[in-house]
């Protein structure tokens, strides 16, 4: 953790919404004009898409199944650690850009599925990362302490799978049946590198849907926000002032002491609310030490 050079980092699975948890943070940074370093997860992958097909063909052959993007052996996670650390001490680090598309690979005149060239951050005042392993402590690293502000984005488990299985079917083209196992290839790693990073976290939002979802493989449609409850659970309610979040975010509701409930439609004027204080007071306290 510094002072003078806070790190925000919000972990979530595939499929769990952290994109567009990202785009509010965006529209904060925006709004208050913060200039944010971003990285991506996705950039801290071991493997480009074509040597990762390699990869997978070769743990099935060593029957190391389980395999995945979720894993340590699939990620850069000293490298992701080293990142936090640099930018902690000094405000710069090295990082790249994943190619998801056609649309991103464009500019760099490169292949979708493929890694940028390292590079230098660019001048910032904070970092903010988005991706799998925010909060990832494992016997050799120890990325969790490293973040000012550690936020958790985590549906349900049924929805998590519905939202990943609409967004695989509708942008990658992947069929049911594929989705489906790659989920089940990722179980392992899911409990033991997703999981127990939201207990590491200092809010969670978890999306819940008051429709049914029993059987998310064949849900036609994902829960709309306004058939949904979101849970935000603070990790330390001190300073959070409750009953001004309880009259800002309509029809909300305290289930704990340390969490507040309040419709899936109020989740992104909830973000608004709880972290522009939590941001500008980041990047003051940045500024005054940075003045001495």
């Amino acid at each position: 953790m510094s002072a003078k050079h806070p790190i925000i980092a919000i972990t979530g699975s595939s499929g769990a919404g952290t994109t567009s948890v990202t785009r509010t943070f965006e529209n904060i940074f925006r709004r208050e004009g913060v200039a944010a370093a971003v990285v991506e997860g996705d950039s801290f992958h071991r493997h480009d898409r074509a040597a990762m097909k390699i990869a997978m063909a070769e743990a099935e052959k060593q029957n190391r199944p389980h395999f995945s993007h979720f894993g340590e052996d699939a990620n850069l996670f000293k490298e992701l650690e080293a990142l936090f650390a640099s930018y902690a001490e000094s405000g710069t680090g090295t990082s790249r850009k994943y190619l998801h598309n056609e649309e991103e690979a464009a500019p760099f005149k490169q292949s979708p599925g493929t890694f940028t060239p390292w590079a230098p951050l660019p001048p910032s005042e904070l970092l903010f990362y988005e991706g799998l392993h925010g909060g990832v402590t494992t016997d050799k690293v120890d990325v969790a302490r490293l973040a000012d502000l550690l936020i958790g984005v985590v549906p349900v488990i049924n929805l998590e799978w519905i939202q990943k299985i609409h967004r695989d079917k509708s942008t990658r083209g992947y069929s049911t049946e594929a989705v489906t196992d790659v989920i089940l290839r990722r179980m392992h790693e899911y409990v033991h590198y997703i999981c127990p990073q939201f207990t590491r976290t200092h809010i969670n939002f978890q999306r819940v849907p008051v429709v049914d979802t029993s059987d998310p493989f064949i849900a036609r449609t994902i829960p709309t926000a306004d058939e949904s409850l979101v849970v935000i659970r603070f990790s330390d309610p001190k300073g959070i002032d409750m009953p001004y979040l309880l009259s800002m975010l309509h029809d909300s509701f305290m289930s704990r002491a340390n969490t507040l409930v309040v419709p899936g439609g109020k989740m992104e004027l909830a973000m608004q609310l709880i972290f522009t204080p939590m941001i500008m007071r980041l990047v003051e306290r940045r500024k005054k030490l940075l003045s001495h």
